[in-house]
């Protein structure tokens, strides 16, 4: 039997009490409605790797082939998931990425931004419920990050109770209920 090994997907902090860092943690977990500090240390923990291979190049020479090639690969993708500008591919500019670009970039935040959900809170339940669809593809993965090309396609989903599916539970229960003379029925719609 092998066993498979998984890379680390986030670092824990080095000092775990420092005050000004817990604040600021508690803050973007705040804006943008995430689950637990672990959301936070994973995306700090993608933009350390891609901050690293942007210094690890720019000690390079400019007209070095590795510079060039790999350097224009991580532009190339930070711009097509829309954390980078296409006005700004530098590989300096790399290093002024902040964790709140990344952040920016979640179904959940795009969910609330475009107005589909009333919070930033509801949008996470609404993408876990799969009411949320990227293209013809539901989606119920809060963190997956949106590529600026399928932002224009995100909808609730087609077979979705808040789309044109059929009714919700609740709402096929107390019509049922309303149809055979009313019956006492007290259960809340959320």
């Amino acid at each position: 039997m092998s066993h498979i090994v998984y890379s680390k997907t986030y670092t824990t902090p080095r000092r775990p009490f420092e005050k000004e860092r817990l604040d600021n943690e508690l803050k973007l977990i705040g804006e943008f409605g995430l689950r637990n500090k672990r959301e936070v240390w994973r995306v700090k923990y993608t933009l350390a790797k891609i901050r690293k291979a942007a210094r690890e190049l720019l000690t390079l020479e400019d007209k070095d082939p590795r510079r060039l090639f790999e350097g224009n690969a991580i532009l190339r993708r930070l711009v097509r998931i829309g954390v980078l500008d296409e006005s700004r591919m530098k590989l300096d500019y790399v290093l002024g990425l902040k964790t709140e670009d990344f952040l920016e970039r979640r179904l959940q935040t795009q969910v609330f931004k475009l107005g589909l959900a009333k919070s930033i809170h509801h949008a996470r339940v609404l993408i876990r419920q799969k009411h949320i669809r990227v293209r013809k593809q539901v989606v119920n993965i809060p963190s997956f990050i949106v590529r600026l090309d399928a932002q224009k396609h995100i909808d609730i989903a087609i077979n979705s109770a808040y789309g044109s599916g059929r009714e919700g539970r609740v709402k096929r229960k107390r019509m049922r209920a309303g149809a055979g003379g009313g019956a006492d029925n007290d259960e809340d719609e959320d």
